[in-house]
């Protein structure tokens, strides 16, 4: 075996990478203030009893669909590729529907689209068809839509499918250290690594759930705005998913406030020892 090979080099700098990545981690382990350790701590808290704690996805999670139809797609063209499925499902037609839903994810990423505006548009759709039957035009501007081709090998659509499952798991990773508590009486915003954040009373700010975009709260997906009550601190804007359960949920801690009942609870005053009796 040949010790400088490149084959070789390759070995020692990923063994050289995950050793890297072992010391770091048993070095830092107890330092690091991860979401999923905060979750823990707020759980095992016998005083809080309604908390959320959320982090900002990137909008690039709302291409999943895309994420999905590119892994089916590149198993249908590999298995294409190997005589194991039907040829009447021709590459075009497969190219065809990867881009209409990467289309629509598009449409859903770029734009807020509420219940007005899908309304407007679906008759704006049905206006122009009436007018192209009206000129005999439907089937030509239909065809036109069928010279539209795109065509990749299974490995193309598998390599856009990771791609894409990296930036979101990214975002994952990213949301671990870069995320907001909420309890009933405060709001901590984590930052950094460790301990760094801030802490804000329940107080000083207002939060507000936005669900107006209709595609992508059907996705699963919708925006909590935390508003500031000192106006030089510009609002704070989380994309979450599930948001109709953490909308929920936030409902519920805004809606109670939690006292120390160690503090209130009256103390007894001391007896006085009793006279013996004669």
């Amino acid at each position: 075996m040949d010790w400088t090979s490149n084959p070789a080099i390759a070995v020692y700098i990923a063994a050289g990478l995950a050793a890297a990545g072992a010391i770091v981690w048993l070095v830092m382990r107890k330092t690091l203030r991860t979401r999923l350790r905060t979750e823990r701590e707020v759980r095992a808290d016998p005083d809080i009893h309604d908390w959320l704690v959320i982090f900002n996805w990137t909008r690039k999670a709302l291409y999943m669909p895309t994420l999905a139809i590119s892994l089916a797609a590149s198993t249908i063209m590999f298995l294409r590729q190997m005589g194991w499925f039907f040829d009447a499902v021709t590459p075009e037609i497969i190219g065809g529907v990867w881009f209409a839903v990467f289309f629509l994810n598009f449409v859903v990423e770029e734009f807020e689209i509420n219940v007005k505006v899908v309304l407007i548009g679906a008759l704006c759709l049905m206006a122009l068809l009436l007018w192209l039957h009206l000129l005999g035009w439907v089937r030509p501007f239909v065809r036109m839509f069928g010279h539209v081709t795109i065509q990749m090998s299974w490995m193309g659509y598998l390599a856009l499918a990771i791609i894409g499952m990296l930036t979101v798991a990214i975002s994952w990773i990213r949301g671990l250290f870069y995320y907001v508590v909420f309890t009933p009486n405060y709001m901590n915003i984590q930052w950094g690594l460790t301990e760094a954040g801030d802490h804000v009373g329940r107080e000083d700010y207002n939060t507000h759930v936005d669900t107006t975009d209709l595609l992508e709260r059907l996705m699963g997906f919708g925006k909590i705005v935390i508003i500031f009550k000192d106006q030089k601190r510009p609002p704070l804007t989380l994309l979450v998913w599930r948001i109709g359960r953490r909308a929920e949920l936030l409902e519920r801690v805004r809606g109670k406030f939690a006292i120390d009942m160690n503090a209130t609870q009256p103390q007894e005053a001391p007896q006085e020892p009793q006279e013996p009796e004669e």
